[in-house]
């Protein structure tokens, strides 16, 4: 098998939050598992630091921001999960 390219997968998961990539079945293809699996850690992680970050309680479009970064990712996962679980790969 041949060897899998290095990613970024802090970039790929920015581009993700901001709405620049979508994570779709045709785009997870090349990842071997273990990509797979670095990919979704990835992804966790950064839900984990737009939720940490202050909410902002008075400014609708920042929180519209934040929901909109959280929804992307959130479906991302989602796509992720589904695409893993049809190749049999655990990522866990």
């Amino acid at each position: 098998m041949a060897e899998q390219p290095k990613r970024n997968f802090k970039a790929i998961v920015a581009d993700v939050t901001e709405g620049f990539v979508s994570i779709n079945p045709i785009f997870l293809k090349p990842f071997n598992e273990g990509a797979l699996k670095s990919l979704h850690a990835a992804i966790e992680k950064k839900q984990i630091e737009i939720r940490i970050e202050v909410f902002p309680y008075h400014d609708v479009e920042l929180i519209r921001k934040r929901n909109l970064k959280l929804q992307r990712l959130y479906t991302a996962l989602i796509v992720i999960k589904n695409f893993a679980r049809e190749k049999k790969i655990s990522l866990k």
